[in-house]
Protein backbone atom coordinates (compact mmCIF):
# COMPACT_ATOMS: atom_id res chain seq x y z
CA UNK A 1 0.00 0.00 0.00
CA UNK A 2 1.46 3.52 -1.18
CA UNK A 3 1.92 6.40 1.68
CA UNK A 4 -0.79 7.99 -0.26
CA UNK A 5 -3.49 5.37 0.45
CA UNK A 6 -2.43 4.52 3.86
CA UNK A 7 -4.85 4.71 6.60
CA UNK A 8 -4.39 7.80 8.98
CA UNK A 9 -3.45 5.40 12.10
CA UNK A 10 -0.77 3.56 10.12
CA UNK A 11 0.72 7.16 9.72
CA UNK A 12 0.66 8.17 12.91
CA UNK A 13 2.35 5.12 14.08
CA UNK A 14 5.11 5.86 11.91
CA UNK A 15 6.20 8.79 13.55
CA UNK A 16 8.40 9.78 16.57
CA UNK A 17 6.82 10.23 19.45
CA UNK A 18 7.65 13.59 19.97
CA UNK A 19 6.45 14.47 16.68
CA UNK A 20 3.52 16.50 18.14
CA UNK A 21 5.35 18.73 20.07
CA UNK A 22 8.03 19.18 17.22
CA UNK A 23 4.82 20.12 14.89
CA UNK A 24 5.10 23.70 16.94
CA UNK A 25 8.49 24.36 17.51
CA UNK A 26 9.17 27.52 15.37
CA UNK A 27 12.99 27.47 15.85
CA UNK A 28 15.06 29.09 13.30
CA UNK A 29 11.92 30.82 12.48
CA UNK A 30 11.25 34.74 11.99
CA UNK A 31 8.39 35.81 12.81
CA UNK A 32 7.18 39.83 11.78
CA UNK A 33 4.74 41.19 14.47
CA UNK A 34 2.83 44.30 13.63
CA UNK A 35 1.03 46.22 17.08
CA UNK A 36 3.51 43.79 18.80
CA UNK A 37 4.47 45.92 21.43
CA UNK A 38 1.08 45.46 23.92
CA UNK A 39 -2.24 43.84 23.86
CA UNK A 40 -3.00 40.86 21.72
CA UNK A 41 0.16 41.26 19.86
CA UNK A 42 2.65 41.22 22.47
CA UNK A 43 1.43 37.95 23.70
CA UNK A 44 1.21 36.79 20.24
CA UNK A 45 5.28 37.54 19.92
CA UNK A 46 6.18 36.44 23.14
CA UNK A 47 4.47 33.21 22.63
CA UNK A 48 6.12 32.73 19.41
CA UNK A 49 9.89 33.84 21.11
CA UNK A 50 8.39 30.55 23.81
CA UNK A 51 8.40 28.31 20.68
CA UNK A 52 11.71 29.14 19.52
CA UNK A 53 11.19 32.27 17.00
CA UNK A 54 13.04 35.06 15.93
CA UNK A 55 10.78 38.10 16.62
CA UNK A 56 10.97 41.29 14.48
CA UNK A 57 8.76 43.88 17.00
CA UNK A 58 7.05 46.50 14.31
CA UNK A 59 5.07 49.65 16.04
CA UNK A 60 4.47 53.11 15.29
CA UNK A 61 6.71 53.96 18.35
CA UNK A 62 10.29 52.88 18.09
CA UNK A 63 11.06 53.41 21.73
CA UNK A 64 8.15 50.72 22.31
CA UNK A 65 9.41 48.45 19.96
CA UNK A 66 12.82 48.50 21.42
CA UNK A 67 11.38 48.30 24.92
CA UNK A 68 9.63 44.94 23.87
CA UNK A 69 12.58 43.77 21.83
CA UNK A 70 14.97 43.91 24.96
CA UNK A 71 12.64 42.51 27.22
CA UNK A 72 12.01 39.25 24.63
CA UNK A 73 15.93 39.34 24.67
CA UNK A 74 15.74 39.20 28.53
CA UNK A 75 13.90 35.90 28.18
CA UNK A 76 16.51 34.68 26.13
CA UNK A 77 14.66 35.10 22.79
CA UNK A 78 16.17 36.46 19.66
CA UNK A 79 14.62 39.49 18.94
CA UNK A 80 14.60 42.74 17.31
CA UNK A 81 12.68 46.06 16.72
CA UNK A 82 11.37 48.10 13.87
CA UNK A 83 9.40 51.27 14.21
CA UNK A 84 6.99 51.48 10.99
CA UNK A 85 3.66 53.29 10.76
CA UNK A 86 1.97 50.40 8.84
CA UNK A 87 -1.05 52.83 7.75
CA UNK A 88 1.67 54.52 5.55
CA UNK A 89 1.70 52.78 2.01
CA UNK A 90 4.66 53.91 0.56
CA UNK A 91 6.81 53.55 4.35
CA UNK A 92 5.99 49.41 3.76
CA UNK A 93 8.63 48.69 1.06
CA UNK A 94 10.83 50.02 2.93
CA UNK A 95 9.75 48.00 5.86
CA UNK A 96 9.94 44.73 4.15
CA UNK A 97 13.52 45.63 2.87
CA UNK A 98 15.07 45.99 6.16
CA UNK A 99 13.62 42.97 7.31
CA UNK A 100 15.01 41.07 4.59
CA UNK A 101 17.88 42.72 4.63
CA UNK A 102 18.62 42.34 8.02
CA UNK A 103 17.35 38.82 8.74
CA UNK A 104 17.33 37.23 5.38
CA UNK A 105 13.09 35.78 5.39
CA UNK A 106 10.35 36.43 7.15
CA UNK A 107 8.60 32.61 7.86
CA UNK A 108 5.25 34.33 9.91
CA UNK A 109 3.38 37.78 9.46
CA UNK A 110 1.27 38.90 12.08
CA UNK A 111 -0.78 41.25 10.63
CA UNK A 112 -2.09 42.62 14.26
CA UNK A 113 -1.71 46.73 14.24
CA UNK A 114 -4.78 47.92 14.83
CA UNK A 115 -7.22 50.96 15.63
CA UNK A 116 -10.78 52.43 16.35
CA UNK A 117 -11.15 55.95 17.03
CA UNK A 118 -14.23 56.55 19.54
CA UNK A 119 -16.64 58.65 17.87
CA UNK A 120 -20.30 60.22 19.12
CA UNK A 121 -22.82 60.02 15.87
CA UNK A 122 -22.11 58.78 12.70
CA UNK A 123 -21.72 61.87 11.42
CA UNK A 124 -18.94 62.90 13.75
CA UNK A 125 -16.98 60.22 11.79
CA UNK A 126 -14.54 62.56 9.62
CA UNK A 127 -13.11 61.56 6.30
CA UNK A 128 -9.78 61.79 8.45
CA UNK A 129 -10.91 59.41 10.52
CA UNK A 130 -12.11 57.11 8.44
CA UNK A 131 -9.04 56.79 6.19
CA UNK A 132 -7.41 56.35 9.34
CA UNK A 133 -8.94 53.03 10.40
CA UNK A 134 -9.04 51.81 6.51
CA UNK A 135 -5.75 52.32 6.21
CA UNK A 136 -4.15 50.89 9.69
CA UNK A 137 -6.62 47.88 9.97
CA UNK A 138 -6.97 46.71 6.32
CA UNK A 139 -4.66 48.43 3.77
CA UNK A 140 -1.29 48.35 5.47
CA UNK A 141 -2.75 44.62 5.80
CA UNK A 142 -3.00 44.15 2.73
CA UNK A 143 0.45 45.70 1.38
CA UNK A 144 2.54 43.90 3.61
CA UNK A 145 0.95 40.76 2.93
CA UNK A 146 1.32 41.15 -0.77
CA UNK A 147 5.15 42.25 -0.43
CA UNK A 148 6.15 39.57 2.28
CA UNK A 149 3.78 36.98 0.81
CA UNK A 150 5.01 36.69 -2.96
CA UNK A 151 8.66 36.57 -1.45
CA UNK A 152 7.37 33.43 1.02
CA UNK A 153 5.94 31.70 -2.10
CA UNK A 154 9.37 32.51 -4.12
CA UNK A 155 11.01 30.71 -0.69
CA UNK A 156 10.55 28.26 1.69
CA UNK A 157 6.71 29.53 1.93
CA UNK A 158 5.51 30.48 5.12
CA UNK A 159 2.45 31.69 7.23
CA UNK A 160 0.25 35.26 7.48
CA UNK A 161 -2.11 35.88 10.29
CA UNK A 162 -4.30 38.49 10.09
CA UNK A 163 -5.68 39.78 13.24
CA UNK A 164 -9.70 40.28 12.25
CA UNK A 165 -11.96 41.30 15.49
CA UNK A 166 -15.68 39.75 16.17
CA UNK A 167 -17.09 43.30 15.15
CA UNK A 168 -16.53 42.30 11.22
CA UNK A 169 -19.34 39.58 11.89
CA UNK A 170 -21.85 41.20 14.69
CA UNK A 171 -20.95 45.10 14.10
CA UNK A 172 -22.47 47.74 15.96
CA UNK A 173 -23.15 51.55 16.12
CA UNK A 174 -19.87 52.55 17.56
CA UNK A 175 -17.40 50.69 15.43
CA UNK A 176 -18.76 50.85 11.92
CA UNK A 177 -15.38 52.00 10.29
CA UNK A 178 -13.66 49.90 12.12
CA UNK A 179 -16.29 46.69 11.75
CA UNK A 180 -16.42 46.97 7.92
CA UNK A 181 -12.13 47.12 7.78
CA UNK A 182 -12.58 44.37 9.72
CA UNK A 183 -15.15 42.60 7.30
CA UNK A 184 -12.58 43.21 4.78
CA UNK A 185 -9.53 41.46 6.77
CA UNK A 186 -11.83 38.56 6.65
CA UNK A 187 -12.49 38.81 2.77
CA UNK A 188 -8.77 39.35 1.89
CA UNK A 189 -7.74 36.73 3.97
CA UNK A 190 -9.90 33.80 1.80
CA UNK A 191 -8.52 35.60 -1.13
CA UNK A 192 -4.86 35.37 -0.51
CA UNK A 193 -5.25 32.40 0.69
CA UNK A 194 -6.44 31.46 -2.68
CA UNK A 195 -3.38 34.09 -4.19
CA UNK A 196 -0.56 32.66 -2.49
CA UNK A 197 -1.63 28.66 -1.88
CA UNK A 198 -0.22 26.51 -1.56
CA UNK A 199 3.64 27.27 -0.91
CA UNK A 200 1.66 30.48 1.45
CA UNK A 201 -0.93 29.45 4.17
CA UNK A 202 -2.66 32.80 5.47
CA UNK A 203 -5.75 32.49 7.85
CA UNK A 204 -7.48 35.16 10.18
CA UNK A 205 -7.91 35.31 14.07
CA UNK A 206 -11.11 36.92 15.09
CA UNK A 207 -10.79 37.74 18.84
CA UNK A 208 -13.84 39.07 20.28
CA UNK A 209 -13.36 41.08 24.27
CA UNK A 210 -9.91 40.62 25.63
CA UNK A 211 -8.69 42.55 28.72
CA UNK A 212 -5.96 44.73 27.25
CA UNK A 213 -5.15 48.32 27.57
CA UNK A 214 -8.49 49.64 25.52
CA UNK A 215 -10.61 48.08 27.65
CA UNK A 216 -9.39 50.09 31.01
CA UNK A 217 -11.80 52.94 29.49
CA UNK A 218 -14.97 50.25 29.94
CA UNK A 219 -17.41 49.99 32.65
CA UNK A 220 -16.53 47.20 33.85
CA UNK A 221 -20.03 46.41 36.21
CA UNK A 222 -21.75 46.78 32.65
CA UNK A 223 -19.45 44.57 31.31
CA UNK A 224 -20.04 42.24 33.66
CA UNK A 225 -23.49 41.94 33.16
CA UNK A 226 -23.33 41.41 29.50
CA UNK A 227 -20.23 38.62 29.91
CA UNK A 228 -22.53 36.43 32.06
CA UNK A 229 -24.39 35.78 29.10
CA UNK A 230 -21.36 34.55 27.29
CA UNK A 231 -20.13 30.93 27.56
CA UNK A 232 -17.10 31.60 29.58
CA UNK A 233 -18.99 33.75 31.22
CA UNK A 234 -16.01 36.60 31.26
CA UNK A 235 -13.51 38.13 28.85
CA UNK A 236 -10.49 37.10 27.53
CA UNK A 237 -6.60 37.77 29.39
CA UNK A 238 -4.48 38.34 26.22
CA UNK A 239 -1.94 35.48 26.66
CA UNK A 240 -5.15 33.07 25.42
CA UNK A 241 -4.59 34.01 21.66
CA UNK A 242 -1.27 32.76 21.96
CA UNK A 243 -2.47 29.27 21.35
CA UNK A 244 -4.39 30.07 18.52
CA UNK A 245 -1.57 31.82 16.92
CA UNK A 246 0.84 29.66 17.65
CA UNK A 247 -1.03 26.96 15.76
CA UNK A 248 -1.53 28.78 12.78
CA UNK A 249 2.29 29.87 12.66
CA UNK A 250 3.37 26.34 12.90
CA UNK A 251 3.27 23.24 10.65
CA UNK A 252 0.66 22.05 13.53
CA UNK A 253 -1.58 24.25 11.06
CA UNK A 254 -0.30 22.71 7.40
CA UNK A 255 -4.06 21.60 6.06
CA UNK A 256 -5.61 25.06 7.24
CA UNK A 257 -5.88 28.29 5.08
CA UNK A 258 -8.74 30.97 4.29
CA UNK A 259 -9.61 30.20 7.41
CA UNK A 260 -11.42 32.52 10.14
CA UNK A 261 -10.62 31.67 13.48
CA UNK A 262 -12.90 32.75 16.29
CA UNK A 263 -11.64 33.24 19.95
CA UNK A 264 -13.90 35.07 21.78
CA UNK A 265 -15.39 32.74 24.46
CA UNK A 266 -18.28 32.19 22.23
CA UNK A 267 -19.35 35.70 23.11
CA UNK A 268 -20.44 36.46 19.42
CA UNK A 269 -23.34 34.53 19.72
CA UNK A 270 -24.34 35.90 22.94
CA UNK A 271 -23.83 39.73 22.74
CA UNK A 272 -27.15 41.78 22.37
CA UNK A 273 -26.23 44.87 20.47
CA UNK A 274 -24.30 47.90 22.31
CA UNK A 275 -27.04 50.43 24.37
CA UNK A 276 -26.08 53.55 25.80
CA UNK A 277 -22.69 53.76 28.08
CA UNK A 278 -21.76 50.06 26.99
CA UNK A 279 -18.10 49.05 26.24
CA UNK A 280 -17.42 48.10 22.95
CA UNK A 281 -16.55 44.56 22.37
CA UNK A 282 -13.42 44.96 20.85
CA UNK A 283 -9.90 44.04 22.14
CA UNK A 284 -7.05 46.41 22.05
CA UNK A 285 -4.75 44.78 18.82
Amino acid sequence: MGVLNAPADTLAMTRGADHTTELFDLSGKVAMVTGGTRGLGLAMARGFAHAGAEIVVVSRKGDACEEVAAALRAEGAKAAACACHVGHWERLDALVEEVYRDFGRVDVLVNNAGVSPTYGKLTDVSEELFDKVIAVNLKGPFRLAALVGERMAAGDGGSIINVSSTGAVRPTRDIVPYAAAKAGVNAMTVGLAHALGPRVRVNAIMPGPFLTTISRAWDMEMFAERARTFPMRRAGQPEEIAGAALYLASDASTYTTGTILTVDGGAQWSMAGTGEGAPPMIGDR
